[in-house]
Formats: structure tokens, C-alpha cells, sequence
């Protein structure tokens, strides 16, 4: 079995097992209530209105209805595999995905969770998950895996991608998935891609950043452009049709792991305790390390610019942001 000494899902996933024909068949076991389940890895998190839902390794998810200050663990999760996305079209509808290519869906703001999908022979990862509406949403992983669905995922179909400028197949990791206002869909991945899906995931294009290194997430800015991060203190920022990508320069290299935004508030975060923050919408940067230097994996914004971060350690205390 090979292995992906990096980051997954926009968080520090140290030798976390990829794909593999020969993976052992997946016994599926529930995530089991712990006292410290805010310690654990969170690989990502959602808006569910005005909850938060985070979820991570050992398949625990989080919940918090008081803006980040306080967490608990959900009631009843299917599966103890970690997972690295989630996603929410209203307070109680949303769905995550995970290892072995597992998606699972809650109607009660992420209590409680179903399985909707999972291979049971061949652990290929899912990294990502945005639904647009409580139908139609899109799942994506590893080498160039994308599936959708129009009937708010009692099916999935794998749809087919195109390879890369320059390449004889399509065998790229797909890292993260984020969205504009106006039905846009995009990507980020590996070799400085990042590919535009405008009809829900069936076709994509890929966008030209200029950049080899892996992208990790990105996020669209108030004005409509582009903000994606990657590898070694990259941030770049583009046009949504793929012109003019430019790296803004960063002192760290240290690895952007996630982008928030929120109106004209925006937020970077990545290892080391990487914060690059705008309140201007991008327009300008200011870069600074949190005081513990703890590698952040995700981040969400409220209304007011004011973060929720978590960490390779779990919840980041309110105290510390």
C-alpha cells in the first residue's frame, strides 16, 4: 500500500493510506464518543446555518451552535474512517465524504449520519464535497475521481475527466472544492491545476495558474476572483476565467491549507500557525504566525470576519485566535 506523506483534504494527514487493489476489505465500525474529541484532526468544516459542523479523523464530527466557542461531538456517526469534507445547503441537510470513497448524509445538522456510499474493496479517497442545492451535489478524490449526484445522493455517477494540458491521462488528486455566486464550480489539485465545472461536475477546463506545486483550497473573493493555496507559502490569485493567476509574496513557506472568506473579510490558514488575513477583500495582505505555531487544517468566518480554527490538535480555543 503506497502513502501520501502531505497534506489531505486541506489538513496535515501524515501517512494516511491511499488507494490500493490489494487494501483490505473495510469492516465498517461507528466513530466512538470520546472525552477528548475536540483534540482530534479536523480536516474541514461547514456553515449549517448558524452551526458549525467539523469533521476529521476517526470519522468524529463536531458541532457547535455558539459560534465556535464551545464543541460537542455528534450523536451517532456510521464510520470511524477519517473524513475530509463536509458540506450544508440549510441548518439540517448536509453530507461528508472520506476514505474508502465513503459519502454519508445527515438531516438533523450533522447529529446524526448515514452511509450513502462505500467501497469495500479499494480504499480511493474522497477529499471534497459541495452540494448546490439538496439535490444536486459533487464529490472529488483521489486520481481524478468525480462523482455526482441529482437526487441529493441516493445515487452517485463517476464521470469521466479529461487529462491535464500536456498529459495522456487523468490521473490527478483532487484536493478541494469551492464555489462562485453564479453556478460555478472549481477544483484544486495537483500540478498547479485548477479546473471549472459549469454544469453541476458532468465537463470540466482547466484553469492555467502558472504554478506546479499542489493546491490544496481556494475560495472566491468578494469582487469575483480567485484565491487558491498551496505548497510552500503559495497563494495565488486569478481571474475566474483563468488569466492573470499572480503569487502574492508571502514571508513563510509554510503550506496554505484553507481560505475563508466573508464579504470583504478574508483568512488563510496553513501549517506552522499560518495566518494571511484581508479586510479589504483581498486587495491587501497582512501575514503573521499564531503563538503556537500549531498547523492549522481549517477555518470558517462568521459574518463578522471572526474565525473558528482548527488544527492537527483539533478545536484552536477561542481564547487563542
Amino acid at each position: 500500500m503506497r502513502y501520501l506523506n502531505t497534506v489531505i483534504g486541506g489538513a496535515l494527514a501524515a501517512l494516511l493510506p491511499l488507494a490500493s487493489p490489494q487494501a483490505a476489505p473495510l469492516d465498517p465500525v461507528p466513530a466512538v464518543p470520546a472525552s477528548n474529541a475536540t483534540q482530534a484532526t479536523m480536516l474541514d468544516a461547514a456553515w449549517a446555518e448558524k452551526r458549525i459542523v467539523a469533521v476529521g479523523d476517526h470519522g468524529i464530527v463536531l458541532l457547535s451552535d455558539d459560534q465556535g466557542a464551545s464543541f460537542r461531538q455528534a450523536r451517532s456517526v456510521p464510520l470511524s474512517v477519517p473524513l475530509t469534507g463536509v458540506s450544508f445547503v440549510d441548518a439540517k441537510k448536509g453530507w461528508a465524504v472520506g476514505h474508502w470513497g465513503a459519502i454519508l448524509a445527515s438531516s438533523d445538522g450533522g447529529d446524526s449520519w448515514q452511509i450513502q456510499r462505500l467501497s469495500n474493496e479499494e480504499d480511493r479517497p474522497l477529499f471534497a464535497v459541495h452540494f448546490f442545492n439538496a439535490r444536486q451535489g459533487v464529490a472529488v478524490g483521489l486520481w481524478s475521481l468525480v462523482l455526482t449526484t441529482d437526487d441529493g445522493g441516493a445515487t452517485w455517477t463517476d464521470q469521466t475527466l479529461e487529462a491535464p494540458p500536456g498529459s495522456s491521462r487523468a490521473d490527478l488528486n483532487l484536493m478541494g472544492l469551492f464555489a462562485d455566486s453564479h453556478g460555478g464550480l472549481y477544483a484544486t489539485a495537483e500540478r498547479g491545476q485548477v479546473l471549472r465545472s459549469d454544469d453541476q461536475g458532468r465537463s470540466w477546463r482547466y484553469l492555467d495558474t502558472g504554478y506546479e506545486g499542489t493546491l490544496w483550497s481556494g475560495a472566491v473573493l468578494a469582487d469575483g476572483s480567485l484565491l487558491v493555496g498551496g505548497q510552500r507559502g503559495t497563494l495565488l490569485h486569478g481571474s475566474v476565467d483563468g488569466k492573470d493567476f499572480r503569487r502574492l509574496p508571502l514571508e513563510s513557506k509554510s503550506s496554505v491549507t484553507a481560505v475563508a472568506v466573508s464579504g470583504r473579510h478574508v483568512l488563510a490558514v496553513g501549517l506552522d500557525g499560518l495566518m494571511v488575513q484581508s479586510s479589504n477583500g483581498g486587495q491587501s495582505f497582512q501575514e503573521q504566525q499564531s503563538s503556537e505555531g500549531v498547523s492549522l487544517t481549517t477555518v470558517l468566518l462568521n459574518g463578522n470576519g471572526v474565525p473558528a480554527l482548527f488544527s492537527r490538535r483539533g478545536v484552536v480555543a477561542a481564547q487563542a485566535r
